[in-house]
């Protein structure tokens, strides 16, 4: 099983179900030992909670995947928030549901479709990311083409990072390696093969699921 995002945000969301309370909190974890220590601190926030249930999984391939029903019935809590996280492609990714009872049991098929929704609703409030090549770009150029070329990259949604002039303008970009081809072939037309262009190493950037 091979995953593709990360959650966006640490943050968390509340749900109430026949009187119980449902936080859910989400966090990035690059480790397992991150991943232990955020579900510690949510359970040191949350002694006097019934419950503090949660599941994590770690690696692009999923190597590392827990759960934990903090004492609800076996398999209607933390598998239920593991499944989130799975059908949600995320990793690097752990989620807790605390759980404050109010009186009212749920029966085990409430108790799976409660934690559920919990974890589902921390996703939906994180957002997703994912990760994708880019190389950083330097161009330099005379001043006449700025204009094309800035309208260009705009229409690409090419990020700028820095821009130097002197007796010519330089740009510090950040290109989709998708992209890098096309902005050569673009300059080309733009000046006529009169600008310079160097890239460095590839690096990897979090784009934002939309």
């Amino acid at each position: 099983m091979e995953q593709i995002y990360m959650n966006k945000l640490n943050t968390s969301a509340e749900i109430d179900i026949k009187r119980s309370t449902f936080i859910s909190y989400i966090a990035r974890t690059e480790t397992e030992d991150e991943a232990k220590q955020f579900i510690n601190e949510i359970k040191q926030t949350h002694k006097d909670a019934t419950h503090n249930c949660s599941a994590y999984i770690i690696g692009e391939n999923a190597l590392i995947q827990r759960a934990d029903d903090d004492g609800e019935p076996q398999g209607t809590a933390g598998i239920p928030i593991l499944e989130v996280l799975k059908r949600e492609e995320l990793y690097n990714t752990t989620i807790v549901v605390t759980r404050y009872f109010g009186g009212i049991k749920l029966g085990a098929g409430g108790l799976i479709r409660a934690y559920s929704s919990g974890a589902a609703e921390a996703v939906k409030a994180s957002g997703k990311v994912y990760l994708v090549p880019m190389v950083p770009t330097m161009i330099v150029l005379d001043y006449t083409f700025t204009n094309r070329f800035e309208h260009f990259l705009e229409q690409e949604q090419i990020e700028i990072r820095d821009q130097k002039y002197t007796d010519k303008v330089t740009y510090q970009l950040i290109v989709s390696e998708e992209k890098v081809e096309n902005v050569k072939n673009e300059l080309q037309k733009i000046t006529s093969d009169t600008f310079t262009m160097s890239t460095s190493e590839v690096e990897m950037a979090e784009r934002t699921l939309v």
